[in-house]
């Protein structure tokens, strides 16, 4: 099931399936937000926004109308 990582719940993983270039700043791409890498939200601030995320092993946080335009698709474990 493919969708945004605005729509992770807290432990749920994915893989990166595509996003726009245009939208993404280049330094979240140097951190490895890259299609086929993957990744897994461990927590959201009090009022959902930001998002911390771990992606390839690097911990980082993200905005929710950032997280919005990534899409992933679900690991089914």
């Amino acid at each position: 099931m493919q969708k945004s990582i605005a729509q992770l719940r807290i432990g749920e993983k994915g893989v990166i399936t595509e996003f726009d270039c245009n939208l993404i700043p280049l330094k979240l791409i140097e951190m490895g937000c890259l299609p086929g890498n993957e990744v897994v939200l461990l927590q959201k601030a009090p009022l959902g926004d930001p998002l911390f995320l771990n992606i390839n092993d690097s911990n980082l946080a993200i905005r929710l109308e950032m997280a919005k335009d990534i899409f992933i698709e679900i690991s089914e474990e």
